[in-house]
């Protein structure tokens, strides 16, 4: 599960002892219990304390120590605590169910201290008193980018934010004022009239390597002000794992450097402390960090917080495709030699991918003469460009290469893709699904728009070939080892006709996107579905 990691989810737990409590330790050490009562213990003579590890044996210890302690010297005063101040939805009206015909419950328009005084009052004796909504407080982390207030935080950090205060290293407490925010990238600038600020410098998070030191700084569960945590770089390029809008670009570096709730928006450095990501949220069963935690790289933060200082906004560009990554599981499909690329699964009518003839089954295999190594390197790269720029993809199309030139687009939320993604009974077949023509009814129930064109996968028996491809009811399967399909009966035919034991590639279009499935059929069951 994922959690922003602003939000405050448990106390944290501290445990502290008295002074006066550590001295009655240190007395009763000196005391024993013997049959004839309590007796001061004998002092034994000093014991001679081991000499100390010599340098050579340390050292390399001792340089990474020393190192560690200038890094974190150098970025700390860049670090800074972002205490925010929002205005939430009331939560009363939904605990009480919202709107209700039986009048006001009991106390609903009383102050709190009267409400002990009275019972249950009659239906309409007291108006009941518009609700408010509530003040909710939040605290993030942030880093100062230029030595005039210029800050980089999270977008949920601040999102609807009425208040924001921001506690430097020196302990000094200021109001921010919001410069601009992109929910796309979950980046936010906001700024403190300051001047002469210590700030950080800018990393080069491409270089990035798995195994590589970084450190993360910010103020985790809000106690704890200007911590840092050491760790390695897990990971690169993960992809989005939110699902509330597939097109939220990836390209997120994991980390096993200590990330909790009040991290967000602080900083991940190199080892030459360095801005190399700003953390954003961890994986968690529990809400607290289990070892994988993940920040939005430096490539597009700075990309992102440069626009939003110029103008206040951001302008994505986008090519109006979906994609899936290059797998050694559907490479053979493509006729391809390598497992890198993106595969194009799904083209929007009138976009720039479809007006400069981009199809899906393309492969996108560079970008401007660069490797395109998977869909998301890809999708963070193009959401970068200004809109209007030129752009050259080399592509391969049945197995030819070719150079395809995209003028970029805009991004606009809601209404562009770009991302990068009878009741039958128990099916006994290979593949262990049933489907169903997409008749005008099925496509009213499914909600699915009139130019996807296909056949309705009506069951997936649990356990089948399908299910393990997440295949699911509702899905519409467009295409069958790259051959369209248009009727039930001919898909039917094509995956009878498939070799026994060969896997089938399948287009499939799912909750307004399209992306390819390699499904292994079971050998055992050659007849039916």
């Amino acid at each position: 599960m994922a959690f922003e990691t602003n939000k405050l989810v448990g106390k944290a737990g501290r445990v502290a002892v008295p002074a006066g409590a550590a001295a009655a330790l240190v007395l009763a050490a000196g005391m024993f219990v013997h049959h004839n009562g309590v007796h001061a213990a004998m002092i034994a003579s000093p014991i001679a304390s081991p000499a100390p590890m010599d340098d050579n044996s340390v050292s390399s210890l001792v340089a990474l120590d020393n190192a560690v302690e200038a890094v974190a010297a150098r970025v700390t005063p860049a670090v800074v605590n972002v205490a925010v101040t929002s205005r939430g939805s009331s939560e009363s009206e939904h605990e009480t169910g919202g709107d209700q015909e039986d009048g006001p419950q009991q106390g609903q328009s009383l102050p709190p201290g009267l409400q002990q005084f009275f019972g249950q009052l009659p239906p309409g004796m007291m108006q009941q008193r518009p609700q408010q909504p509530q003040l909710e407080h939040g605290i993030g982390s942030g880093i100062i980018i230029s030595p005039d207030g210029y800050i980089v935080t999270n977008n949920h950090v601040v999102d609807g934010a009425v208040e924001m205060r921001v506690t430097l290293h020196d302990r000094r407490v200021l109001k921010a004022k919001l410069v601009g925010r992109d929910p796309l990238t979950d980046i936010a600038v906001i700024k403190v009239d300051a001047h002469d600020l210590p700030s950080i410098a800018w990393g080069d998070s491409t270089k990035l390597k798995p195994g590589q030191t970084v450190l993360a700084f910010g103020s985790p569960f809000g106690y704890f002000q200007f911590s840092v945590t050491r760790g390695i770089v897990s990971a690169v390029d993960r992809q989005n794992p939110y699902r509330d809008d597939a097109r939220k670009p990836g390209g997120y570096i994991q980390t096993d450097a200590a990330i909790n709730p009040g991290n967000s928006g602080g900083p991940l450095v190199n080892a030459r402390g360095e801005l190399v990501g700003i953390n954003t949220f961890i994986i968690s069963n529990g809400g607290s960090f289990a070892g994988a935690g993940f920040a939005i790289p430096s490539q597009m933060v700075r990309a992102t917080a440069e626009q939003l200082i110029k103008t206040g906004a951001v302008h994505h560009g986008y090519l109006g495709i979906s994609m899936n990554d290059v797998t050694p599981e559907n490479a053979s499909f493509f006729n391809l030699k390598e497992a890198t690329g993106a595969i194009v699964t799904q083209v929007t009518p009138d976009s720039p991918a479809a007006q400069a003839g981009l199809k899906n089954g393309d492969v996108i295999d560079e970008l401007n003469g660069q490797k395109v190594i998977n869909g998301g390197a890809l999708q963070v790269a193009v959401s970068e460009d200004t809109p209007g720029t030129q752009i050259a993809l080399g592509i391969i199309r049945n197995g030819s290469s070719q150079t395809v030139n995209v003028k970029v687009g805009e991004y606009h939320k809601d209404a562009e893709v770009a991302s990068n993604g009878e009741s039958a009974g128990p099916q006994k077949g290979k593949l262990g699904l049933a489907v169903a023509e997409l008749t005008p009814d099925v496509r009213q129930q499914l909600h699915i728009p009139s130019q996807v064109q296909g056949v309705a996968i009506q069951s997936v028996r649990p356990g089948s070939p399908a299910d393990d491809a997440s295949l699911a009811p509702g899905d519409v399967i467009l295409e069958v080892d790259r051959h369209p399909v248009t009727s039930a009966e001919q898909f039917v035919n094509a995956a009878h006709a498939n070799a026994a034991g060969k896997d089938l590639l399948l287009l499939v279009w799912s909750q307004g996107g399209a992306s390819y499935r390699v499904v292994h059929p079971d050998a055992g069951n050659q007849s039916g579905m």
